[in-house]
């Protein structure tokens, strides 16, 4: 016989059995672009380490999720992921996975460091990106259809293979905008500008993509924190 409640509280979110907990991690800061000096290209990407600020991130997400059950690492093909994730594979005993797919959106001829000049001296084609909200009016950029639908790749593969487990997955600013973006069916920029080091959250249950959070930074020493 069923027992009669009284009550019936509002009940809290509960990942399903089988659906992947996917934690978005940015990687920590990285080196300032120099005029005249472009960065080293992987892949012809822009491929900075981290700068000091961004190797001190990287230790304090470490030090953040090594006791949050994370079953899976994974990293893109550029370097700065890597590094960022170093203090927690260490910490976890765990190799990283590279998933090439999840690597920064491909800028064309504002590879190298250039991207960050233009958006300094606030160019017209920086402009023009943030009215249209795509990355593709940079000459040579990768076009957006493109991009949004190697990024879908990326997640629905790190998914497929963990069921049911919580991974971490150290990427990039415009890869956390675009998933993010693409889970909640917003405006494409909606999601853009994610803190470095910063961590956000979906959890893919099958074709359902549920936005968990976006930007925490509760693990960072940031002297513009809110009291």
């Amino acid at each position: 016989m069923g027992v009669t409640r009284s009550e019936f509280r509002q009940a809290r979110f509960v990942v399903p059995p089988n659906a992947a907990d996917i934690l978005l991690v940015r990687h920590g800061e990285s080196a300032p672009a120099i005029p005249g000096q472009r960065f080293d290209l992987m892949d012809g990407q822009g491929d900075p380490p981290l700068a000091p600020e961004g190797r001190e991130q990287a230790e304090l997400i470490g030090a953040r999720l090594r006791d949050a059950r994370i079953d899976a690492v994974y990293v893109t093909s550029l370097r700065r992921t890597a590094e960022t994730a170093a203090p927690l594979v260490a910490a976890l005993g765990i190799e990283p996975i590279v998933e090439r797919d999840l690597r920064e959106v491909h800028i064309g001829e504002w590879e190298g460091g250039i991207h960050r000049q233009k958006i300094a001296a606030n160019d017209p084609v920086v402009l023009r990106m943030r009215a249209e909200q795509r990355w593709d009016v940079i000459p040579g950029a990768e076009p957006a259809g493109a991009f949004d639908k190697r990024v879908r790749a990326g997640i629905e593969r790190v998914a497929a293979a963990h069921p049911g487990q919580r991974v971490a997955v150290f990427t990039h600013g415009g890869v956390i905008g675009a998933v993010i973006a693409a889970a909640a069916k917003s405006a494409p920029f909606a999601f853009i500008g994610a803190d470095n080091g910063s961590i956000s959250r979906i959890v893919v249950d099958g074709l359902v993509w549920h936005v968990r959070g976006f930007n925490d930074t509760a693990h960072l020493r940031d002297e513009d924190d809110l009291p």
